[in-house]
């Protein structure tokens, strides 16, 4: 089985393919807390996709699934053409070796879907055994010191090269806001991987909490040749669920 808290037909509102229109798959599970990033649900305190991290609270509204193809096959029956599919969490790739997201990976991508894993990026890939994730793009949103976890915890270095050996339009993706817009912890990061592109963006759950970080993030990103992108299903929607 596999835990789907989620799924929706919206468009990618942040890194490389913004604004591209994409079916979103949402699996429970992560093996982050990042309270750092202070978004509340209760008592509960951690990122804007709360409700898929904490299984304890949460896992009674997750769906237990033995097949992805028909929930993503429904959205396609009214469109005309082939949209992005993106596989979120939560951490994903907690899931990369169940059966039932292995047989949709290979399914969607024969039919010519092009598809993104949102990842932590600190689980290692078993690429040999698994070499379908050699057609996915995977977008690296690593985790820096302002999501409160310990770098131990939030940086898996082995797993950042297997993700950038390995596929061809993998890309990092970092979260900041406008009290820790340094290049020295982005750099320390990706100084092995120059060709791969890096994409920041705004920390904030709501259109309100964005426009506290965003012109700070972007003249970061001007001064230090990095690609800034907005969060645009936030601020178009704050974070309204199904969007």
């Amino acid at each position: 089985m596999l835990p789907l808290v989620e799924s929706f037909y919206s468009f990618q509102g942040e890194g490389k393919f913004v604004g591209t229109p994409s079916i979103f798959i949402r699996l429970g599970g992560c093996n982050l807390g990042c309270a750092g990033f202070g978004v509340k649900i209760d008592t509960l305190v951690g990122c804007d996709s709360l409700k898929a991290v904490n299984q304890e609270y949460f896992s009674h509204t997750w769906k237990k699934i033995d097949t992805l193809i028909p929930i993503i096959s429904d959205y396609l029956k009214e469109l005309d053409f082939k949209p992005d599919i993106v596989i979120t969490g939560g951490e994903p790739l907690l899931h990369y070796q169940n059966l039932i997201l292995l047989d949709a990976l290979k399914e969607f991508i024969l039919r010519g879907h092009k598809i993104t894993v949102e990842t932590n990026a600190t689980i290692e890939i078993d690429f040999s055994k698994f070499p379908i994730y050699k057609k996915v793009i995977f977008a690296m949103s690593v985790k820096l010191t302002n999501s409160g976890e310990p770098k131990s915890k939030r940086i898996n270095t082995d797993a950042i090269s297997a993700i950038v050996t390995n596929t061809k339009e993998s890309f990092f993706k970092f979260v900041l806001s406008c009290d820790d817009v340094n290049t020295k912890e982005i750099k320390e990061i990706t100084k092995e991987y120059l060709d791969t592109p890096i994409y920041c963006m705004p920390l904030g759950s709501s259109a309100k909490e964005l426009r506290k970080h965003d012109k700070e993030v972007a003249n970061f990103c001007i001064q230090n040749g990095y690609n800034f992108v907005d969060r645009m299903h936030i601020r178009l929607w704050d974070n309204e669920e199904g969007r």
